[in-house]
């Protein structure tokens, strides 16, 4: 017996193909859907895949003809079934890319959609969200139940920040930059990494400080210097920022802290460039308070894209019940995080930043 494998974007035109290879007296043995994937995983396409196969000896019984006759059909009309769901899915997708169809979600979905409207989730993440969650519904038995598709979220979200950078600090970069807008945390949150660095991986840690426009940003940071019993250096300029790098070369961990300033003021930008000298050595995080509005985050992030940006730090989570200006910035701006924040302890109230607790904050739950 001749056995062959077919694939094909249909069933009629994967029996063209099996009836010009193999001839009128093919039998199908087996067919199912496959899968293809597309762009970065996401809308995949389904093909069908057909076994067949032709017996080169003398015809086959009558008998025997008519059961294979009978399982043809029997298969034809699961594909097609199979079809005539794709095509629903297809037209549902269709209808979401154009601004609508949301009436037409089962009633899991709709709920989950008006979470994801409810935490502020972009327009352009929460549709590529509901059409990964709606193939997953149309490739299921269909009678999933809330509480399981919040589930599917969870594991989507999780997928799409698998590829960006999460975690605490590498110590792969002497240097560590803190830069960001007025008001988010910035000293507090330097003074968390460093008590981290210090008591739990026993390095030996050093502070730089660019804010000399408040004497009590200064003072701030001489306090929790003095609290760790590590030495702090005051910069002007870039020659004194060169000078304090030279002096504290002995150090494991220097942490560097920078002006809050407008950041619709693409001045303050510069002067950090003129301030800092970002090299290889130096890792910088952007610090983000989630109270803050997701198109002014995005903002902020543009404005401050001039230098070097690695990681991101999210600020005043207890702040706030709502947090998807967080996953819309990651995903958009492919960028992962490192900690986030929900207090003003020091050194407590920081975690480091996983895809898993980003999508229990999204969805309030956690994956099974």
């Amino acid at each position: 017996m001749k056995v062959k494998k077919f694939v094909a974007s249909s069933m009629p035109e994967a029996m063209k193909m099996i009836r010009a290879e193999l001839g009128n007296d093919a039998v199908i043995l087996n067919s199912k859907v496959v899968h293809k994937k597309g762009f970065l995983g996401l809308f995949s396409r389904k093909n069908i895949e057909v076994i067949a196969a032709v017996d080169p000896k003398p015809a086959t019984p009558p008998v025997q003809k008519i059961k294979e006759k009978r399982k043809e059909r029997t298969e034809s009309m699961r594909d097609e079934q199979l079809l005539k769901e794709i095509h629903e899915l297809k037209a549902t997708i269709r209808q979401l890319s154009q601004g609508g169809g949301v009436e037409h979600y089962p009633t899991p979905l709709k709920a989950i959609d008006a979470h994801l409207i409810d935490q502020e989730i972009s327009d352009d993440v929460r549709a590529m969200l509901m059409s990964t969650l709606l193939q997953r519904w149309y490739t299921s038995e269909k009678n999933a139940t809330y509480d399981e598709v919040k589930q599917w979220l969870h594991e989507e979200i999780v997928r799409a920040l698998s590829s960006l950078s999460f975690g605490g600090i590498s110590f792969q970069k002497k240097f560590i930059n803190v830069v960001g807008p007025t008001g988010v945390g910035k000293t507090t949150t330097l003074a968390k990494m460093a008590a981290d660095c210090v008591i739990k991986h026993r390095k030996k840690v050093a502070f730089i400080t660019t804010d000399t426009y408040r004497i009590a940003a200064i003072d701030q940071l001489k306090t929790y210097a003095k609290i760790l019993n590590v030495p702090l250096e005051v910069c002007y300029n870039l020659d004194d920022f060169r000078k304090a790098k030279e002096k504290l070369a002995s150090y494991d961990i220097v942490f560097i802290d920078t002006a809050g300033r407008n950041f619709r003021n693409a001045q303050y930008v510069n002067d950090l460039k003129e301030m800092i000298d970002f090299n290889e050595e130096m890792e910088t995080f952007l610090v983000l308070s989630l109270t803050a509005k997701w198109r002014d985050m995005k903002d902020i992030y543009d404005q401050f894209s001039i230098i070097p940006i690695h990681k991101l730090i999210f600020t005043k989570v207890d702040e706030t019940s709502r947090h998807g200006a967080m996953l819309n910035m990651m995903i958009q701006c492919r960028i992962g995080a490192v900690y986030m924040t929900h207090g003003q302890n020091v050194p407590d109230d920081i975690v480091e930043a996983t895809p898993q607790l980003v999508a229990n904050m999204v969805t309030g739950v956690e994956l099974r």
